[in-house]
C-alpha cells in the first residue's frame, strides 16, 4: 500500500493491526505533514489581504517552503518503512547466524534514518510556524497554534523511534552521537512549539 495515497481509514486500520508498517514513524511523518499544512493555512489565509500587505512577499516565500516540507514529510512514509524493512529482516535471523551481529547493526543504523529526518522537518516546520503565529492572519491564528502542537508531538514521537533503536547499537559512540542530535532538537524545539502555544493561547484571554 502507498501509505501517503491511502484514505484516512485505511492509514488508520492498517496502523492498528498487527502488520509492522506503518508504526510510529510513519504515523510521526503524517503528523508532521498535517500539522505543518496547519501552519501553511494561515499563509494562505493572510496572502492577498490589504493589512498584511508588508509581509506578504515574506509569507509567499515560507508558503513555498511549507509547500516542500509536507511533501517532503508525507515521503518519509513509505520511506520510513523502507528503512525498517532489513531490521525486520535481521530479526528473523537465527542467533547463532555468522555476520548476524553486523548484519543487524547496520540494519539499526537504516531504521535510524528516516525517524531522524523527520525531525529535522519538523524543526524547520516550527520554525516556520512561528512566523505564521507571529505575522499571520490574526483570524487563524488559532490554526498556527494547532500546527505548533501537531508539530510538537510529531517531533517527539520521531525521536522515540530513534532511541529505541540507538540503545541497542553496539557502536556506542555513534548511538550517543545520534541521541546528543535528537535531545537537542527536541530541547530547542519542543520550547519554541510551547512558547507558540502559550502565545497564540494568550491572545484570546487578552
Amino acid at each position: 500500500m502507498d501509505f501517503a495515497q491511502a484514505s484516512c481509514t485505511e492509514f488508520v486500520t492498517v496502523l492498528a493491526s498487527n502488520a509492522p508498517v506503518p508504526g510510529g514513524g510513519g504515523a510521526s511523518a503524517l503528523v508532521g505533514a498535517i500539522g505543518t499544512a496547519l501552519g501553511n493555512m494561515v499563509g494562505s489565509l493572510t496572502v492577498g489581504k490589504k493589512k498584511y500587505a508588508d509581509v506578504e512577499e515574506e509569507i509567499i516565500a515560507l508558503k513555498a517552503k511549507c509547500d516542500q516540507l509536507q511533501k517532503d514529510l508525507l515521503d518519509q512514509i513509505a520511506l520510513d518503512a523502507q528503512g525498517f524493512e532489513p531490521l525486520a529482516k535481521a530479526y528473523g535471523i537465527p542467533k547463532d547466524a555468522p555476520g548476524r551481529d553486523q548484519i543487524m547493526e547496520d540494519a539499526t543504523l537504516v531504521a535510524c534514518r528516516v525517524p531522524m529526518k523527520i525531525m529535522e522537518l519538523c524543526c524547520e516546520s516550527l520554525d516556520a510556524i512561528q512566523v505564521f503565529a507571529d505575522k499571520g492572519s490574526r483570524l487563524a491564528v488559532s490554526d498556527a497554534g494547532c500546527g505548533a502542537v501537531c508539530v510538537k508531538a510529531a517531533l517527539q514521537a520521531a525521536s522515540l523511534n530513534v532511541f529505541i533503536n540507538t540503545k541497542t547499537l553496539k557502536d556506542r559512540q555513534k548511538a550517543e552521537e545520534m541521541n546528543k542530535k535528537c535531545l537537542d532538537m527536541l530541547d530547542k524545539y519542543c520550547a519554541l512549539a510551547d512558547h507558540i502555544f502559550d502565545v497564540v493561547k494568550g491572545g484570546f484571554f487578552k
